[in-house]
């Protein structure tokens, strides 16, 4: 029951990821840059997790989780910055096909640090996932002729950094509470995007114009919630499971896209979409199955000689 609950809390933190596309391309519309939106995401998510832990009145670390936590904030922001060199280059439902073989790369990167062997049930899962993505992206309606080298090469740099992200949010100073934890991811995330994104004149557009709408719901969705979310769930059901799981973040994507940017939608992507909802929930169907089928047989065999 706990890992299906915690399993639940990183679904969440997925669908919160799903709607910052859609909200990014609104306010691009609307007339800011790229860097002034994720700036604005970033300084008010910080902001608000800054509050969260200062009211927590429990700030003893040590220096060591210091580090290794600011450490996963730059991992996790990085991921964000390498895909949007991806879709800068790539049309995005090509960029979503490469970002989202994290999928498999955080479940051989748990199996080599556990050395151990993927279960039947994420091998399964992974297999349902990569073809929902195929047809989610609507991959086989691109031309793959003409690709950019640059972005297949930093869409699939961010599924490496974002398969590490989870690997590195399920084990990095666990003890620590989740206040604590996200104060200080943050903080890592916030700083890599200040030195890397041009974010000049941020807080001026911030404070005049509706900036700060778009900064409120990215911040909220894009840093806060998953964030706290993740720092809950990933360490009690681990990296391979919850990669799995953040898939549930291009359905996600997907109905907010055609639900506020009016993007059609074909059947293919539809039956993407249901592929990827079964492979997400696949593992705990499985297991399940596992759980019932394995005591009744052994009970009718021993009934048989019996």
């Amino acid at each position: 029951m706990n890992v299906l609950k915690y399993s639940i809390f990183v679904i969440m933190g997925a669908l919160s990821y799903g709607t910052l596309s859609t909200m990014i391309k609104l306010g691009m519309v609307d007339g800011f840059t790229s860097g002034e939106l994720v700036g604005s995401q970033y300084m008010i998510g910080w902001i608000v997790i800054a509050a969260i832990f200062l009211f927590t009145f429990n700030y003893r670390i040590s220096l060591k989780n210091v580090g290794k936590l600011l450490f996963t904030g730059v991992i996790t922001a990085s991921v964000g910055i390498t895909y949007a060199v991806s879709v800068s280059e790539l049309p995005a439902s090509i960029a979503v096909v490469f970002f989202f073989q994290f999928t498999w790369m955080g479940v051989l990167i748990e199996s080599v640090l556990t050395r151990t062997k993927p279960s039947r049930n994420k091998v399964v899962a992974i297999i349902l996932l990569l073809m929902g993505t195929l047809l989610a992206g609507a991959i086989f309606e691109e031309s793959l002729s003409a690709l950019s080298i640059k972005g297949v090469v930093f869409g699939l740099l961010a599924a490496l950094l974002n398969a590490i992200n989870m690997v590195l949010t399920s084990k990095v100073a666990t003890q620590e509470k989740a206040p604590k934890r996200l104060f200080f991811i943050g903080t890592g995330a916030f700083l890599t995007v200040l030195l890397t994104t041009p974010t000049t004149g941020m807080v001026t557009q911030l404070v005049e114009t509706n900036l700060w709408k778009y900064g409120l719901f990215l911040g909220l969705f894009g840093v806060v919630i998953p964030f706290l979310l993740f720092a809950i769930g990933m360490p009690k059901i681990g990296a391979g499971l919850g990669t799995i799981l953040c898939a549930a973040e291009l359905p996600s994507a997907m109905i907010m896209s055609v639900w506020l940017l009016n993007e059609g939608v074909t059947p293919l992507q539809w039956i993407g979409m249901i592929l990827i909802v079964i492979g997400i929930i696949a593992p705990e169907l499985l297991n399940r199955f596992t759980l019932d089928y394995y005591p009744m047989k052994r009970w009718m065999s021993h009934n048989r000689h019996g």
